[in-house]
């Protein structure tokens, strides 16, 4: 069995709890969690390759599956053949759960967005709108997130869905327990009780809600798809205005005490007076951050830099400039590698991850940053061949947090299918 089944869910690595030992004679709804798990993480297989799996007997495996594919949650997939069998192919199983969805809301410096994901990881709703989020202050933006959030939930219901819960990400430090943005420079948010504020908003039959730092769900997001490759330390460095670090090691999502770990975007790490957000001067994030690119690549009253413009619309217009050749635009992507390269390298000194996971505006420029930063890293990190890790850019695009957000919401059914069984069918 594949070493990513050793750990538990996604909630489990959000909250940094300890592993959970396999189990033969487990209950019924840990032996649900645990198959459900196995397909989610491993991908479809036969019955008889998730008895292998899973160590559970062939009989209890079958049960199990009808189970599922009664509630929703599983279907069959292609015709397998297992390893070493010989006779007739095996029936595969995969995960379905096409009604059940996650939604994942996130708050960022110019826009607030709501993604829904169902269970099978494929995206039903997903809408973002321009906002500036430090100006119109924590009350105006949550009532954004919650009319964003009926929208999406409405429409999840038109489609004969059902919705399990909604997970928050914001940037800065949060108290997931309490619902509380406890420091969030880039957006001016401090001590804003976030979760209770959206709940109110949202009325009776809120679902289940959450609450996670931005960088931090998107490196849960990056570690999901990467965990079948028996990835287990990974560190995505998220591209928005502030650059944040979510550190998966050993399988673990690295929270620190008091929630602040991966905050790199405030450490020195280059030769700058340009004052940062959060009080201080020549923070990393004002010389590799988004508004650091549109300050190195247009003047304050082009388009590109208008936050009232929708982001998506602005950054494909910088690419465009790019491609077309212009010097001014290709210099600002030049100047952001030089910056990036530094902090990579001090990540991978201090962490040693297999994957250093580029995200936002990082990963949208991929094609002008990608070796020139691979390069310097590898001239300035103290262990031969950078340590045995690998610079990538991140597969999700700019929605990489609010799909860890959405993951982090429907690992609830994962837990324990039952609650969501006859929902799902």
């Amino acid at each position: 069995m594949k070493q990513a089944l050793q750990g538990t869910g996604v909630r489990d690595l959000a909250m940094a709890r300890p592993a959970v030992a396999r189990d033969r004679s487990a209950s019924r709804r840990a032996n649900l969690s645990l198959v459900l798990r196995l397909l989610r993480d491993e991908g479809p297989r036969s019955r008889a390759r998730i008895a292998e799996d899973t160590g559970l007997p062939k009989a209890t495996v079958s049960h199990l599956i009808a189970e599922l594919l009664d509630g929703g949650l599983v279907r069959e997939g292609a015709a397998e053949r297992d390893r070493g069998s010989v006779g007739r192919p095996g029936q595969a199983v995969e995960v379905d759960g096409r009604r059940v969805h996650g939604l994942g809301a996130e708050v960022n410096v110019d826009y607030v967005g709501v993604l829904a994901l169902d269970l099978r990881g494929e995206v039903a709703f997903e809408r973002s709108v321009p906002l500036d989020v430090r100006a119109v202050g924590p009350a105006a933006a949550l009532d954004a997130v919650a009319r964003l959030t009926e929208e999406a939930s409405d429409a999840v219901r038109a489609d004969g869905g059902h919705v399990v819960g909604l997970t928050l990400a914001t940037p800065g430090a949060v108290d997931m327990a309490a619902g509380v943005v406890k420091y969030a420079s880039n957006i001016g948010w401090r001590d804003v009780r976030a979760l209770a504020e959206l709940r109110r908003r949202l009325g009776p039959g809120t679902p289940e809600l959450h609450l996670e730092n931005d960088a931090k769900l998107g490196a849960l997001a990056e570690y999901v798809l990467t965990s079948a490759d028996n990835v287990r330390d990974l560190v995505f460095v998220s591209g928005q205005t502030g650059v944040g670090v979510g550190i998966i090691a050993g399988g673990q999502l690295v929270r620190g005490t008091g929630g602040y770990a991966g905050e790199v975007g405030h450490l020195r790490l280059v030769p700058s007076d340009e004052p940062c957000a959060c009080g201080r001067r020549g923070c990393w994030e004002t010389m590799v951050g988004r508004d650091a690119l549109l300050r190195y690549a247009a003047d304050p009253g082009d388009p590109v830099a208008d936050p009232m413009i929708d982001l998506d619309t602005r950054l494909a217009e910088l690419r465009d400039r790019a491609r077309a050749g212009d010097p001014r635009t290709l210099a600002a992507l030049d100047r952001i590698a030089d910056h990036l390269a530094p902090g990579l390298a001090l990540l991978a000194d201090i962490l040693n991850p297999r994957l250093l996971v580029l995200g936002g505006h990082f990963a949208y420029f991929g094609e002008y940053l990608i070796d020139a930063v691979t390069r310097q890293v590898h001239e300035l990190v103290m262990a031969p061949e950078a340590g045995g890790g690998e610079i990538v850019l991140s597969r999700l695009g700019l929605t990489g947090t609010a799909r860890g957000a959405a993951l982090l919401a429907l690992d609830a059914v994962y837990q324990d299918p039952t609650g969501v069984m006859g929902a799902a069918a």
